[in-house]
């Protein structure tokens, strides 16, 4: 099963973005154990972001066009991910998988949990040991 992934990634090695947080998704496909680099998404992180009244807080444009960025892919994987962002990501058939790692560790240990085998689940972001 080929399987495409956005991962949160500001330097293109490691997954250490939170995904509201994320400036960069690294895309890549995952078939069988094979990796292959797609492409990088620059993104306009929604969280941290500064409302009219100069309060920080979400962003919901920018929340629905992370995900729009995304939508063509079945996982993303971060360093941390907020349950809101992890239901509306399951809405559009994306699960969630919070694993801080270099990327290359971080997708062998996804691949070896079996979990992309498991259906999407819009209340579980997973934590890959």
């Amino acid at each position: 099963m080929t399987v495409k992934v956005a991962i949160s990634s500001a330097d293109g090695k490691t997954v250490h973005q939170h995904f509201g947080q994320t400036t960069q998704f690294i895309i890549c496909e995952i078939d069988g154990v094979t990796v292959r680099f797609l492409e990088k998404r620059e993104n306009r992180p929604p969280c941290g972001t500064a409302n009219e009244d100069g309060e920080v807080g979400h962003d919901e444009d920018r929340m629905a066009r992370t995900i729009e960025l995304i939508a063509d892919c079945r996982v993303v994987v971060s360093a941390q991910i907020g349950q809101g962002a992890v239901a509306r990501l399951a809405e559009r058939g994306i699960q969630a998988f919070v694993i801080p790692d270099f990327i290359d560790r971080a997708l062998t240990r996804l691949v070896q949990s079996g979990a992309l085998e498991e259906p999407v689940r819009p209340h579980k972001r997973w934590l890959v040991g």
